[in-house]
C-alpha cells in the first residue's frame, strides 16, 4: 500500500467542494477519494500514468477521468474556491522555468502546436515558465503559463489584474514603466528595485523587499511535486491542472 495519500482533514474539505461541482459524478465517496489520491500519487512521484499502482484502479480510466476534469476546469475551480480570502497587504510576483520532458513535445497542430501549449526554448533548453502571484502569507492567488523563453515583465499586469492590493513586491525583471504606472493607478506602492541601466534610480524599500522570500518559498513547495518539477504533459491545461491541485493543497495546510 502506498503512503502517498491525502490526510482525512484535507480530503473532507476537497470532497465538500467536489460535491457542489456540477458535471462530475462524486456520489461514491470511496471511489472518488481513490481517484483523487491516484492523481496525487502521480503528481507527487512524477511517474508515468502506466506505472500507477493497481490499488488505484486501471491507469487509463484514472487518466481519462483526470483529463475530463481538466477539460471541465474542476482543478482550476478547486484552487479558486479555497483561495477566496487572501491577505492582500502585499502581493509578490516571480517566475520559474520548468524543463519539459521530450514526451511533452508534439502537441497536434489542430490544437495550435507547441507554441499554444506554453512550451518554448530558452537558454536552459525546452521548457515552460510558471508566472506566480502570491499573497502576503505566501499563498498562491494566480498562476500563468508561458513558453520558457518568455520574459517576466509582460506578465506582471495579467498577474495583478482584478485584485486590490497595497504593495507589489518583485525583482528587477518586473521593472517596466507600464507595470509601475499600473500599480500607481491602483493606488498601490511598488517595491521593485530599478534596473541598473535606468537613468532615474528610484529608492527601494529594502526592508519590505526582504518579504519576497515568500514567493520563492512557494515555488520551492510546488517543485517538491515531481510532476510539476518536470513537465510531461503535451497540453498546458493538463499541466496547469497539476499546478492548481498542488496550489489547493498549499491553501489547505
Amino acid at each position: 500500500m502506498t503512503t502517498r495519500k491525502l490526510d482525512d482533514t484535507k480530503w473532507t474539505k476537497v470532497y465538500s467542494f467536489l460535491r457542489l461541482t456540477p458535471q462530475i459524478y462524486t456520489g461514491n465517496e470511496q471511489k472518488t477519494r481513490k481517484f483523487v489520491e491516484a492523481v496525487y500519487w502521480i503528481m507527487r512521484t512524477g511517474a508515468p500514468w502506466r506505472d500507477l499502482p493497481v490499488e488505484f484502479g486501471k491507469w487509463n480510466s484514472v487518466f481519462n477521468r483526470y483529463a475530463d476534469w481538466t477539460d471541465k476546469e474542476v482543478w482550476q475551480n478547486m484552487v479558486a474556491h479555497f483561495s477566496d480570502d487572501p491577505d492582500m497587504e502585499w502581493v509578490l510576483l516571480d517566475s520559474t522555468i520548468v524543463r519539459a520532458h521530450p514526451c511533452a513535445a508534439g502537441a497536434p497542430k489542430k490544437n495550435g502546436g507547441q507554441a499554444e501549449q506554453s512550451l518554448g526554448r530558452s537558454r536552459g533548453g525546452f521548457g515552460t515558465k510558471i508566472h506566480v502571484n502570491v499573497d502576503a502569507l505566501g499563498n498562491p492567488i494566480r498562476l500563468i503559463l508561458t513558453g520558457g523563453q518568455a520574459s517576466d515583465s509582460p506578465q506582471a499586469i495579467p498577474l495583478l489584474e482584478g485584485f486590490e492590493f497595497d504593495e507589489v513586491l518583485a525583482d528587477r525583471g518586473y521593472d517596466a514603466d507600464k507595470t509601475l504606472e499600473y500599480i500607481a493607478e491602483n493606488g498601490a506602492k511598488s517595491v521593485i528595485p530599478p534596473k541598473k541601466n535606468r537613468i532615474d534610480q528610484r529608492d527601494t524599500d529594502w526592508y519590505t523587499y526582504k518579504e519576497r522570500n515568500l514567493v520563492e518559498r512557494f515555488i520551492n513547495k510546488i517543485k517538491q511535486y515531481r510532476r510539476i518539477f518536470t513537465r510531461y504533459e503535451k497540453y498546458a491545461s493538463r499541466y496547469m491542472a497539476f499546478l492548481s491541485f498542488a496550489a489547493t493543497l498549499i491553501w489547505l495546510k
